[in-house]
């Protein structure tokens, strides 16, 4: 069995990092204006529109997220916090929970929701999670919409998507469109050690720095997943409930990095499955190596459930608990084996 190669289409790459810089360049003298009417946004329709009426439809419940912490002068702390970055963020629900990146909120001490029409409005941290790159913060009072989230698995390449964010932190509620380019695609790293993001959207709507935690909309109004990344919506349901219940998401530790198998690249590599996840490197102590599971191995099922182009590892992982032991099922040369293994515990808070 050959090794798989790991690649990465550079102009891919690029795209998805050029979001994830957190922005200075912020209009601080922005007046806070009256609220405006609450605008029933959350009703999800199946019906298409246009872009123009879905627009009109998310406008509302589209924020800037604003990151504030103190700065650090010559002769110490200011003892004021400023802005020192900003992304997109929002709303998903009348108690007025808005949905970020864990990046656009880290390190912050305070922060700031600006609405469309300008109105900003103090916010608190709900959670945040590194490892899905996600966060929560509330803002109180009346809010100005809501938006219902979609279902990411039913996105199809080719669809057309609308992504909303406010690039710079000054051009609010900026709207780009496109297509899905691709749906379950992982981003480098592992799930043991660093972080692994896995059945990623990839869309060729323009993100700018600015836009990290900004809605991508289908064509119904419905949020089917958060940019830069192209976290899809599904994983961001699942994390946004933790996180606003618990205020914090565990994750079971397998203790492998891994490269996704699709067809067409088991068939470049002359593997014999289609799907499954290629093992680069097993984590000292983890788990996976104390069940035997070595470099060069395809875990094919996790308890059962089989990796395939609707289940990714990660996905089926996550839908277990630290403590469980699994059979693992994998593919060893021409050889399948099952192994037990006990999964350990990861906080993914920070």
């Amino acid at each position: 069995m050959k090794r798989v190669r790991v690649v990465f289409a550079f102009g891919l790459i690029l795209g998805l990092l050029a979001g994830v810089v957190f922005t200075s360049a912020f209009d601080i003298g922005v007046r806070a204006q009256d609220a405006t009417p609450a605008t029933d946004v959350s009703q999800s329709a199946t019906a298409e529109k246009t872009a123009v009426e879905v627009v009109e439809q998310v406008a509302p419940a589209v924020v800037t997220v604003i990151n504030e912490q103190t700065s650090q002068g010559v002769f110490g702390d200011s003892g004021e916090a400023q802005p020192v970055g900003s992304g997109t963020g929002f709303i998903i629900d009348d108690q007025g929970h808005v949905v970020t990146n864990w990046h656009v909120v880290q390190g912050g001490e305070q922060f700031l929701v600006v609405f469309l029409n300008g109105e900003e409005r103090n916010a608190t941290l709900v959670g945040s999670d590194e490892v899905s790159d996600l966060a929560v913060v509330k803002i109180d009072g009346d809010i100005p919409g809501t938006v219902p989230l979609g279902d990411s698995d039913a996105l199809k390449p080719g669809q057309p998507v609308l992504a909303i964010g406010s690039p710079l932190g000054a051009f609010t509620n900026t709207v780009t469109q496109g297509i899905v380019s691709a749906t379950n695609r992982d981003f480098p790293g592992d799930t043991g050690g660093s972080t692994q993001y896995s059945n990623l959207i990839q869309h060729d709507a323009a993100i700018n720095p600015g836009n990290s935690g900004g809605p991508l909309f289908n064509m119904s109004g419905e949020v089917v997943g958060v940019n830069t990344l192209g976290i899809p919506s599904n994983t961001v349901a699942r994390i946004t409930e933790a996180l606003i219940n618990e205020g914090s998401v565990t994750y079971p530790f397998f203790g492998i990095s891994y490269r996704s198998l699709s067809p067409q690249l088991a068939a470049q590599e002359g593997i014999s499955v289609d799907y499954g996840a290629y093992v680069l490197e097993v984590s000292e102590g983890a788990p996976a190596e104390a069940a035997g599971i070595e470099v060069d191995d395809i875990v094919l099922s996790i308890a059962g459930q089989n990796i395939d182009a609707q289940n990714t590892f990660s996905e089926i992982l996550f839908s277990h608990q630290p403590g469980e032991t699994v059979d693992v099922v994998i593919l060893r040369g021409d050889e399948q084996q099952t192994v037990q293994l006990t999964l350990a515990n990861r906080e993914g808070n920070v």
